[in-house]
């Protein structure tokens, strides 16, 4: 078989890797973890995260559990609001998170098309501590 007829029938497989390879770069990882301590401080690490449609937010137990993650509904539009909610898994209740009990368990939301902006959330089991983070959507 010629070079030439080996580069034509590799070309489409080609053009397939590299389209593949791009479409999973864009998409992005973003750890935060969930922590307490005996001094009753608890917080999301980061408290502030930057993420894009399409990246995954991996909420890690590190220390203090129970933790949670819920999103602020109030000043939601109904159609954020429902890609919020329809984008977490195994909700315990609207825009909520189910309790994560031990270190190392995790929740993975894949960021659902919504407009940019700043959106607020929080634990709840850590609400009256001031647990609060803030995800920017660009």
């Amino acid at each position: 078989m010629r070079m030439h007829s080996v580069l034509r029938i590799l070309a489409p497989a080609t053009a397939l890797v590299v389209w593949v390879g791009a479409s999973a770069s864009a998409q992005q990882s973003h750890v935060v973890r969930l922590t307490g301590d005996e001094e009753d401080n608890y917080r999301f690490e980061p408290a502030e995260v930057t993420a894009r449609p399409g990246d995954v937010l991996v909420f890690r137990v590190a220390s203090g559990s129970p933790h949670s993650v819920v999103f602020e509904a109030g000043g939601l539009s109904p159609d954020v609001r429902a890609a919020l909610d329809g984008a977490m898994p195994n909700r315990s209740a609207e825009l909520s998170s189910p309790l994560l009990t031990a270190a190392g368990a995790q929740y993975r939301i894949v960021l659902p098309p919504i407009p940019a902006g700043s959106y607020e959330f929080y634990c709840l089991p850590h609400r009256a501590y001031d647990m609060r983070g803030r995800l920017t959507v660009k």
